[in-house]
């Protein structure tokens, strides 16, 4: 009985630390870089929408890699876009960008780095081949 109580209190403090360790506060890295798959991937699903308005077919594209410089320059480009403000999630998607712009240039300023600065790298990333089923 007693090596079974001591085995489940190692359990519950293997657990707790485990817990513990993912409750750690976000950084301003992992804060960029998970927004930026959150807005990347909303744009591909707004594309892809059924019921999607025709304005929508005429946004920039929105591919984020958020170690290229022209990153910046992207979302830029895509917040300032005049046309599809009547179209709530493209409204919706626009205020995420701005909110991902604002913490790169503001709060996470020093504590990213821009590995590349390759424009067309953005506009048509590379996808990788897909493998025959």
């Amino acid at each position: 009985k007693l090596p079974t109580r001591k085995m489940l209190l190692s359990l519950i403090a293997l657990l707790s630390t485990a817990l513990l360790a993912n409750a750690a506060p976000p950084t301003c890295y992992s804060r960029v870089l998970s927004l930026s798959k959150e807005i990347t991937e909303s744009f591909k699903e707004l594309q892809t929408s059924k019921d999607v308005d025709s304005c929508v077919v005429t946004l920039p594209r929105l591919y984020l890699d958020i170690h290229n410089y022209c990153v910046l320059a992207k979302l830029r480009e895509f917040v300032a876009y005049p046309r599809c403000d009547r179209v709530l999630e493209v409204s919706e998607l626009k205020e995420k960008a701005r909110s991902l712009y604002t913490i790169m240039i503001s709060y996470c300023r020093r504590d990213l780095v821009f590995l590349t600065d390759d424009c067309n790298a953005l506009d048509s990333p590379f996808l990788p081949p897909i493998e025959p089923s």
